[in-house]
């Protein structure tokens, strides 16, 4: 939609008042003489519909957005990086605030960029539109940051950043995006995500005067608990927190027309082999590597997804008819598994362990082995990844323990990271593995005819075992959770690990 089709329709036109009262508002320009020499940026009007989970519509926004890609590094900008919240601390602050039966909030910040203090200058053209009468050759000189700067995120972020730190937070040093506050013994977390924050509190109060001083400094909108967060599904009740993306899959489902297709109980058939040299037709990268990209947006949430969607993204730059099979039959299995979520329980217990395993040359096209990693906080998984191992081992106690290397040095940021958030001490991480030969040369450190070649960097594991960061047990293969994570399983056995590493069927 354009400028010209959307000032017909009364909602747009009302949506783009708003954003220019927003802006002048909050004071981000004002209109000068162009200076000598300056070429000033172009701006657009860009709108959404924002919809709930549901798909029903919540409201309609036109954004001002800046025509950045334009920008020169050096001349209309510097710094651009900003931290955002990665998924699995998302995850982590759920599980935590089931655990101990905490509420979680969702707060909106209304036109957050706005609010960025900008250090370099920067003009732009007047908007479509909302040109002055008598000053059309006058532009804007921006004084806070506009969307589509490429200076805008970070701006934001140093102002929110200095915003909670004069409120008393201080900023997590494991995760940037994490703030923490704790007075009279009572815990108070906030999570960000550009505009949006997570809050937790151990009092509904608590929660309650934090609102009141972030509506005091920015234009919030208050969306009570949190139900809907960057596609995740939230169920706040009295057993605890489920999560969940029906909705998304739903829609994934439908945009690639497979909505009405018959479902079917497993993403890949056993005994699956896929390769990069098959002959088959080949088919629409384009549209393949858009399906895939839906695909890992959906492992947030389905650990049982994740090693089938790990396998079809191997063949992304040459996908063939076979590849594109592959990818039909796991968006079959989604249509049949639609509810399938994790639930985190209020109470049980407070430690934090992971299960790792590798499938020893499983690819054909280069012999290397997949690891499989996750971790828990009580009894629900908080962090999982399947991933080919950058290196070829020479045997399976050698991928083992390269496998268990990657997931010490997950093991040592979560454990870093919720201590740090709860306050309480580092405790030792016990992280399960099936093979004795691995273990044994995890733990002894002059079991050199095994080891002698592999590279150093995988034996940092025996550093953490000996420091005590890191308690190493065996775990039968029949117990295995992280097996699902590393190879196609048999169909029974597929079934009977969906439920063990703890995906389960949550309802509507």
């Amino acid at each position: 939609m354009n400028f010209q089709e959307a000032i017909k329709e009364d909602h747009w036109k009302k949506a783009m008042d708003c954003e220019i009262a927003s802006i002048e508002k909050n004071k981000t320009w004002k209109l000068v003489n162009p200076p000598p020499n300056v070429k000033p940026i172009g701006v657009k009007w860009v709108y959404k519909v924002k919809k709930d989970a549901k798909g029903s519509i919540i409201k309609y926004k036109a954004r001002l957005v800046a025509k950045g890609y334009v920008q020169r590094f050096g001349i209309d900008y510097e710094e651009v990086f900003a931290p955002v919240a990665r998924i699995e601390t998302v995850r982590l602050m759920l599980a935590l605030a089931a655990n101990r039966g905490w509420e979680v909030h969702h707060l909106d910040v209304k036109s957050a960029f706005l609010h960025g203090e900008l250090k370099e200058d920067v003009y732009v053209h007047q908007p479509e539109g909302y040109v002055k009468r008598g000053q059309e050759r006058q532009v804007y000189k921006l004084i806070k940051a506009l969307y589509g700067l490429r200076q805008a995120p970070r701006a934001w972020n140093t102002r929110l950043d200095s915003a909670l730190k004069e409120l008393g937070f201080t900023r997590c040093k494991h995760e940037q995006a994490i703030y923490r506050r704790e007075r009279n013994q009572r815990l108070l977390l906030v999570c960000t995500y550009v505009d949006d924050l997570i809050v937790i509190g151990a009092t509904s109060q608590d929660i309650a005067d934090f609102k009141k001083q972030m509506e005091a400094l920015f234009e919030m909108s208050d969306l009570g608990l949190l139900h809907y967060y960057l596609g995740i599904e939230v169920n706040q009740g009295v057993r605890g927190i489920s999560i969940k993306q029906s909705g998304y899959a739903t829609k994934v489902l439908k945009q690639f027309g497979l909505w009405e297709s018959n479902s079917t109980q497993f993403p890949l058939d056993p005994g699956l082999k896929l390769t990069k040299k098959d002959e088959a037709k080949k088919t629409d990268p384009t549209e393949y590597r858009k399906v895939v990209g839906c695909l890992r947006y959906l492992t947030h949430t389905r650990p049982d997804l994740c090693y089938s969607v790990s396998y079809v993204s191997r063949f992304m730059q040459e996908p063939t008819q076979t590849h594109a099979q592959a990818v039909k039959q796991i968006l079959r299995y989604l249509k049949g598994s639609i509810d399938l979520g994790i639930f985190y329980l209020n109470g049980g217990t407070k430690t934090l362990h992971g299960f790792s395993d590798s499938s020893h040359s499983v690819d054909d096209d280069d012999g290397r082995s997949t690891t499989g990693i996750v971790f828990y906080y009580g009894d629900a998984p908080i962090t999982w990844s399947s991933q080919k191992q950058s290196i070829v081992a020479l045997s399976s106690c050698e991928a083992e323990f390269m496998a268990a290397t990657s997931a010490a040095c997950q093991a040592l940021w979560l454990r870093g990271l919720l201590s740090e958030i709860t306050g309480e001490t580092e405790k030792v991480v016990t992280l399960r593995v099936d093979n004795l030969s691995a273990i044994a040369l995890m733990k002894n450190p002059v079991f050199h005819r095994r080891s002698k070649h592999i590279h150093t960097r995988y034996h940092f594991i025996r550093e953490c075992v000996e420091r005590e960061q890191i308690e190493v047990e065996h775990v039968s293969g029949d117990l295995q959770r992280a097996d699902i994570l590393t190879k196609v399983l048999a169909r029974l056995k597929f079934i009977e690990m969906r439920g063990l590493i703890g995906v389960t069927r949550l309802g509507g």
